[in-house]
């Protein structure tokens, strides 16, 4: 019987993301064998480049969706918050698994809190998002660009390169790092990147096999909020390396979506909320995307593309 092969990139995070799919796999799979295969993906190549360096959006995905174009791989497994909104034609989103911790976590050498880090420090950080909000909330600070793997980063900060990282805390949970958060940032503080905490199946279109047993991952509240998160995004004209942050919750079969944009120097912020039927999540974040581009929005994002 051929393996049902899964396509992952090389890091400890991701072979981990894709073991969660192996696993789950393996129970539906009727004895089929289940392999990962490591691919390398542009991010991988230069992993101390910064992201806005490197060509184009879909720097962690691009090798991993070539290779299920040209039957490499039966399917690849993503971080959510990696894929372009855009999936290349021929492929699909098969199923998107339920939500991991979606919030950052700060990691700090010293074991002090984000208010409670000296002014001046060194908050190690390779989101635009993730620098804007800081800078919100604490002028003080330097954020400083960082690269590099979970592992690699949490060296650096134990070398002193850095007083503080930030990092999305569901990839600490797991690998198992949970001990090392100093700190949960609530949504108020620090809203995360649309679909941080959850993971995405890709296969190809029309792959009827592998797509039904793909489909038993499914959680349809995960896929729900994400798509509203993501409508959001589009809307504004967003991809993976502008400070857009968005969250959406479930309750009773309603969406509650959260959004934001961020001055990449921090002064300024324009965010709000609105609800809507978890049946029509696209149009949430559509409408949430026009309430804030009337507040002003699309000039703060202007002035991320001047820069």
């Amino acid at each position: 019987m051929r393996p049902l092969v899964i396509g992952t990139r090389g890091s400890s995070l991701a072979r981990c993301q894709a073991q969660i799919v192996q696993t789950r796999l393996e129970e539906h799979a009727g004895g089929r064998p289940v392999v990962l295969k490591a691919i390398t993906a542009q991010a991988d190549r230069k992993p101390e480049a910064p992201l806005a360096a490197l060509e184009g959006e879909g720097v962690f995905v691009k090798e991993l969706e070539a290779a299920l174009l040209d039957g490499a791989i039966d399917l690849a497994v993503h971080s959510l918050k990696d894929l372009p909104l855009d999936t290349p034609g021929g492929l699909e989103i098969a199923a998107v698994l339920a939500r991991e911790e979606p919030r950052d976590a700060l990691v700090s050498r010293t074991g002090q809190g984000l208010r409670a880090l000296a002014a001046g420090s060194r908050v190690g950080t390779s989101s635009l998002r993730r620098a804007s909000q800081l800078r919100r909330l604490r002028h003080d600070l330097e954020a400083v660009p960082i690269r590099g793997n979970v592992d690699t980063r949490l060296r650096k900060l134990s070398e002193g390169h850095y007083d503080a990282v930030l990092l999305a805390a569901c990839g600490l949970i797991r690998l198992g790092l949970e001990s090392r958060i100093t700190e949960f940032l609530d949504l108020e503080v620090m809203l995360p990147e649309p679909g941080q905490g959850a993971l995405a199946v890709e296969t190809r279109q029309g792959d009827a096999g592998v797509r039904y047993l793909v489909s038993a991952l499914e959680d349809p509240v995960t896929r729900a909020c994400t798509e509203a998160e993501r409508a959001f995004l589009r809307a504004l004209g967003g991809g993976c390396r502008v400070p857009i942050a968005a969250y959406a919750e479930e309750r009773h079969g309603t969406l509650t979506l959260q959004g934001a944009v961020v001055a990449p120097d921090g002064s300024t912020q324009v965010r709000g909320v609105r609800t809507g039927p978890m049946t029509e999540p696209e149009a949430l974040g559509t409408a949430l995307a026009g309430a804030l581009s009337a507040q002003g929005a699309r000039d703060l994002l202007a002035l991320v593309k001047s820069t």
